[in-house]
């Protein structure tokens, strides 16, 4: 469940940079969307709480004053914590020059999250476009000017959770991730994806936790569960075949692991998000922003 408040525009003719959507949502504990397909280009900001973004194949643990970008046509899922559930922005926007301006960011698919300390700038550039949502051409034009102000506070101070300074690291990054992402099922440690991308282990190590912020394992681990909650989501294995598939080879293992991850076990998990998915099923996103909360 969330409370959220959502706009939608449209357009007769394809421009530059174009506002499709935005809106602004405090979600429940563990509210999620997805797994699902985009048509636009879509940013949220979290402006309080905690939460955790998939893409491909990729996670990320994200907090107040970082963001996510959905690219159009690809896969995502996103979760609000359990325990400190997020609040935040979104806009949705398209056009011939969308894709450039975004890169010129820093924001890509290569690296998706991004951090800001113009939060306020942003939450008030999204509040200005709701207000501001009359069939005018002076709102519209408002409107466009309000979404390239908030490209533009980004780009100020954005910075990708995962990029790195220096491209070898990154390409030992990038090259453990795959190494993780093709053998997730298999019994693999850290010496392994060590010995693949050829740097020993502590190197490895060292890296994982400066630029994902977590050692090897942890990630792997992650992974594997991340993959297994999709699977119970979206197929009909039994949940000893899932954990067979995402590296445990044994099950009262993996259901000790998953309760952790996802604070219930496997099968609760199971019936809990199918319900979900099927209630939320082509609903439309609506609710109420507070008054206060509009003022500009």
């Amino acid at each position: 469940m969330e409370n959220a408040y959502m706009l939608e525009f449209t357009h007769k003719n394809e421009g530059e940079l174009m506002l499709n959507f935005c809106g602004y949502s405090k979600t429940e504990p563990l509210h999620s969307f997805g797994p699902a397909v985009r048509p636009h280009y879509i940013i949220h900001f979290i402006i309080s709480g905690k939460g955790n973004y998939y893409v491909n194949g990729r996670h990320y643990s994200l907090s107040e004053g970082q963001g996510f970008l959905i690219e159009p046509d690809v896969q995502t899922f996103y979760e609000s914590d359990e325990k400190e559930p997020w609040s935040y922005i979104w806009v949705g926007f398209s056009g011939s020059k969308a894709g450039k301006y975004l890169n010129e960011t820093g924001i890509s698919s290569d690296f998706p999250v991004f951090s800001s300390e113009h939060g306020e700038r942003l939450k008030k550039y999204v509040f200005d476009m709701i207000k501001h949502s009359h069939l005018s051409v002076s709102d519209e034009l408002r409107q466009t000017g309000m979404l390239y102000l908030f490209l533009s506070a980004i780009a100020e101070s954005s910075y990708s959770a995962g990029k790195t300074p220096a491209y070898t690291d990154n390409i030992y990054i990038q090259k453990a991730v795959e190494f993780i992402q093709n053998h997730y099922c298999e019994p693999v440690k850290v010496n392994d994806i060590a010995d693949y991308i050829c740097i020993n282990r502590s190197y490895l190590s060292t890296l994982f936790q400066k630029y994902i912020g977590m050692p090897p394992m942890q990630y792997l681990k992650i992974f594997r569960l991340t993959k297994a909650a999709e699977m119970l989501r979206l197929t009909e294995l039994t949940i000893e075949s899932i954990a067979f598939s995402c590296g445990y080879s044994d099950t009262a293992v993996f259901a000790r692991a998953f309760r952790q991850f996802k604070g219930m076990p496997p099968g609760q998990f199971r019936k809990y998000s199918r319900e979900k998915m099927n209630s939320e099923s082509g609903k439309d996103i609506s609710g109420i922003v507070p008054e206060s909360e509009c003022e500009i």
